[in-house]
This record gives structure tokens, C-alpha cells and sequence, in this order.
């Protein structure tokens, strides 16, 4: 493992809007599990060699550096560019050691990831809940494992994420599911996200937050579109986002309005979250005044 420095570890956010967080972490840079379309890859983080996994140097002691000196709890989004559980985790288990910290200083948490190794450390989470939120998100765009081994060759499978899912919610963990992003082209059917909708309910997830379409600048624009020609020959996906898309960084699925209609149907029967105002508002009820901290 490379380890690079780092002054902190703990960064203000400029809003609150992102499922109610104020600070950001990454205890590693980079991540191997080799997604197509992941943002991070974009020239603008200036993250070289990003398919390889490097841990921020001594970043324990400046987490604890960084804790310490907040006049009040902060509500801390983990996973946002590069996953927290990635397989060096399982040996070196920085993650599970900064929540540690974080429970000992007695914020909450908002993990995002594609790997069922975030079981692992369920006593942690739930102690944090015991006095801070939590939030669980397991990122899954299809329930096909052999599609999901095109677009996240080294990820674990969905499969994986929806029974790790179900771990969580059974913990009494507010726990739910990324749906993000939904490939024009390739997962934007109806099929595809009530697929993940009812794979979903069935692990007891509390929400579902979805995007449907995918981002794309420069950098990442190019290793993903050259992606789509090696997973999939011969469809002309690459040409196809070009006509579509052009240069944009936005890139919503034709379908955007059908599949919202069909998606927000599918999570009311189901009494699923979808919209971030509730999902917040039921990740942080219960914390009395604490709960308004988390909107300043």
C-alpha cells in the first residue's frame, strides 16, 4: 500500500443538501473497482492512476486532530470518491478505525459504497446510531450480475450489495440503496429499475435515490465511452452517447420522465423514500436539537 500525505481529513461542505451531511471523508485515494462511468476519473480532481488504491498517510491521528476541534458534531459523508470499503480495507481497516473515531466524538455518518464488506462493521454503525444518524447507501443500478461484471468489473456483484442490504435493515440501520447512475442505452428500462425496486423492498431498504443518466467530462468521458466499445462490441454505444450527448457533463436518459413516473410509482406502493427532503428528514429524526445543526 502507497501512502500519501494529507494536512486533513475532514472538509466542510458547502451545503447541507447531499442526504443532510456538512463534512466529507476519504481516508483512501483512488479506487480499483474499475466502474465505467465513476466521476472521480474527471481531469478536475486531479487524481492521477486512479485505478490504483492509496491510503492518506497517518490519517487516523489527523482524523482525531480534525474531530477535535469541531465545536459540534459534524454529520460526515463517507464514500463520495473513493470507496471506504474497498478489498485493501479488509486487512488495513482504516475505515473501521475512523468510525471508531467518529463514534467516540459522537458524529453521525453517511457511508456510500458497492461493497457488502461494510457488514463488517455494523456494531460501530449502530453505536453511532445509538446517538447520531447513519445513513447506509449501497450503490445499485441493475440486479443483472453479468451486467453489473461489464460496468463494475471488480465491485462485488449486486447480489452481493442486496443481501448486504438486508444485513443492515435487519440491524434496525437506516439503510437504503443509490440508484445511480442508470446508463442510457443499457439500464434505462422499465424492467431494469423496477428490478431494482422490488430487489430493493425485499432487503428492507428505507430509500431509494436515483439519477437517472450519467455525468461525463473530461477524462472520464473518455475512459468510459472507450469502456462501453470493449464491454459491449459491435453495438455502437461510444458513436451513440456522442449523437446524443456531444461535450455535455449532464446526460439524462431520453426516458428520464417515463422511468421517474414508473420509479416513484414502484416506491409508494413499497413505501420507499426517493425524495432527499424525506429521506433526511427520517435519517436525523429522533436527535432533538441535534437535528438542526445539521441544516446551518
Amino acid at each position: 500500500m502507497e501512502y500519501v500525505p494529507a494536512k486533513h481529513l475532514l472538509h466542510r461542505s458547502r451545503s447541507t443538501e447531499w442526504f443532510g451531511t456538512d463534512h466529507t471523508m476519504n481516508i483512501y485515494r483512488g479506487c480499483c473497482h474499475g466502474c465505467l462511468y465513476c466521476d472521480s476519473r474527471s481531469d478536475c480532481y486531479q487524481i492521477g492512476e486512479f485505478d490504483q488504491v492509496r491510503a492518506k498517510a497517518d490519517a487516523l491521528r489527523i482524523l482525531r486532530d480534525d474531530l477535535a476541534r469541531k465545536v459540534r458534531p459534524a454529520f460526515i459523508c463517507s464514500g463520495a470518491m473513493s470507496d471506504p470499503y474497498n478489498p485493501f480495507e479488509e486487512e488495513l481497516r482504516l475505515t473501521r478505525h475512523s468510525l471508531e473515531l467518529i463514534d467516540a466524538y459522537d458524529c453521525g455518518v453517511a457511508i456510500a459504497t458497492k461493497s457488502d464488506l461494510i457488514v463488517r462493521d455494523m456494531d460501530i454503525l449502530a453505536s453511532i446510531q445509538s446517538h447520531s444518524p447513519v445513513i447506509c447507501k449501497l450503490t445499485v443500478t441493475t440486479t443483472d450480475d453479468d451486467l453489473a461484471a461489464k460496468l463494475e468489473p471488480h465491485a462485488p456483484p449486486p447480489s452481493r450489495r442486496l443481501a448486504a442490504l438486508e444485513k443492515l435493515s435487519g440491524a434496525g440501520l437506516f439503510a437504503g440503496v443509490l440508484l445511480m447512475p442508470v446508463l442510457p442505452f443499457l439500464e434505462d428500462s422499465d424492467e431494469n429499475v423496477l428490478a431494482v425496486v422490488e430487489g430493493a423492498a425485499q432487503a428492507g431498504a428505507r430509500f431509494i435515490y436515483p439519477a437517472f443518466g450519467v455525468t461525463m467530462r473530461q477524462g472520464q468521458r473518455e475512459y468510459f465511452l472507450d469502456g462501453l466499445e470493449r464491454a459491449f462490441p459491435g453495438r455502437g454505444l461510444k458513436e451513440r452517447y456522442l449523437r446524443q450527448y456531444g461535450d455535455r457533463y449532464q446526460c439524462a436518459t431520453p426516458r428520464a420522465r417515463a422511468l421517474w413516473k414508473v420509479f416513484t410509482a414502484a416506491c409508494r406502493e413499497r413505501g420507499i423514500l426517493y425524495d432527499m427532503n424525506s429521506i433526511i428528514r427520517a435519517a436525523t429524526l429522533g436527535y432533538g436539537d441535534r437535528q438542526l445543526t445539521f441544516f446551518d
